[in-house]
């Protein structure tokens, strides 16, 4: 996600996601999320973080229509982690249709609150990796989100997570008997995934989408 900022508020300094959910402004063209219990503003996106973005999400529909899969991409939604005062909105998030009509809250509020509904999540990181790479990482493996993707495109992760010389870097994080089993994928590794096995996508690509545009020769 892109650098947060904490959101000046009269309201309480730190609230539940209840409160959160409660106080987001209806048909909002800016994005937030409850961060230890205060409301941060998401701002827009650099281009290239954009376009990875949007490349990656792309791909992953793509291959659901190929599939007929019955999963889909939500234009808005907000996950509710186990703990009650963080509440996220992931770059890219894939919901299982079926699993919906078990979710209390997705009808009337676009809210997830069982990691059984989702397929994959997607962070595309930015200078505040650090919410990708520790916060966001517990909090998504303890609600059993099946797969998670840390998109490192430009490799500003802690070395712990990425390795040394830093470099871009996918992680991918797969649920295995409750806990996240990490692999990493960097240039020509395809990447795999166990929600979409047949992908056919490698690093390089998705990292590519964010180098500078060229003008056409």
């Amino acid at each position: 996600m892109s650098q947060t900022q904490t959101i000046p508020q009269t309201i309480p300094q730190t609230i539940t996601f209840d409160e959160f959910a409660a106080w987001y402004p209806e048909n909002s063209v800016r994005r937030y999320e409850l961060h230890k219990g205060a409301i941060v503003e998401m701002p827009l996106g650099t281009g290239p973080h954009s376009r990875v973005t949007g490349f990656t999400r792309d791909e992953i529909s793509a291959e659901i229509r190929r599939l007929k899969l019955p999963y889909f991409i939500p234009g808005d939604c907000l996950l509710k982690p186990t703990r009650d005062e963080a509440g996220y909105q992931p770059d890219v998030i894939v919901l299982d249709q079926a699993s919906l009509a078990n979710e209390p809250r997705w009808e009337r509020e676009s809210i997830i609150t069982m990691g059984s509904s989702v397929r994959l999540a997607v962070e595309v990181v930015s200078t505040n990796w650090r919410d990708d790479y520790h916060f966001k990482f517990a909090d998504y493996e303890e609600m059993g989100i099946p797969e998670y993707w840390i998109v490192d495109y430009l490799g500003l992760g802690g070395r712990k997570f990425i390795g040394t010389p830093k470099q871009p870097t996918l992680t991918v994080c797969q649920l295995v008997d409750g806990e996240y089993q990490i692999s990493l994928f960097r240039g020509d590794d395809r990447v795999e995934s166990l929600a979409f096995p047949e992908l056919n996508l490698t690093a390089e690509l998705i990292f590519r989408a964010g180098l500078p545009l060229t003008e056409p020769s």
